[in-house]
């Protein structure tokens, strides 16, 4: 076994990522605090070609130098967008027909092991602050909960360990037809 070089990697360029078909998902980071958090979400959203993001809240925007650490250069490609209140988001995905589900433990919560997309509709999913998570009139605004089944004492992730393990789950689910 070898490791591969990156001229191996087959890495798409900036206007290559452009123009690829994009995954049919839609981030929703709402109130967070760490930059680094928001980067680290960028880069995965530019590995599983994310449509988009929505930066909502006191949720910082590109350019700032915090977020680029962990993104490195995701900001250039995965389209984002910034408002105040991330009701008014999901209220317009829901008008265009997009399927907006918070990722937090509440009742009736969907585990993300059962949850099953269904195919050739769009989802939303909603990540909220690192302390409060999301907001209970978000929760209600959407149409579920999705919870990150966990079986240690801490019952809580990290914001961005959450989003990756989320968008990969429902990625792998529904979206393969992309080269993995």
């Amino acid at each position: 076994m070898r490791k591969l070089e990156n001229s191996e990697l087959e890495r798409k360029s900036v206007e290559d990522f452009k123009n690829s078909e994009k995954t049919p998902l839609i981030i929703i980071l709402d109130n967070i605090r760490s930059l680094h958090n928001i980067g680290s979400v960028f880069r995965t959203a530019d590995a599983f070609l994310i449509e988009k993001i929505y930066l909502c809240g006191i949720t910082a925007v590109p350019p700032n130098k915090e977020i680029h650490k962990t993104a490195l250069g995701a900001t250039e490609t995965v389209t984002w967008e910034h408002s105040n209140d991330v009701l008014d988001v999901i209220t317009s995905l829901q008008k265009e027909d997009v399927e907006v589900w918070a990722i937090e433990q509440v009742e009736n919560a969907v585990y993300l092991n059962d949850f099953m997309p269904e195919k050739g509709k769009k989802y939303a999913v909603v990540f909220g602050n690192e302390v409060k998570g999301v907001s209970q009139k978000a929760i209600e605004l959407c149409s579920g909960s999705i919870e990150i089944p966990q079986l240690g004492t801490k019952h809580s992730l990290n914001i961005s360990v959450s989003a990756g393990i989320v968008v990969w789950d429902i990625f792998q689910k529904n979206y393969t037809k992309h080269k993995v």
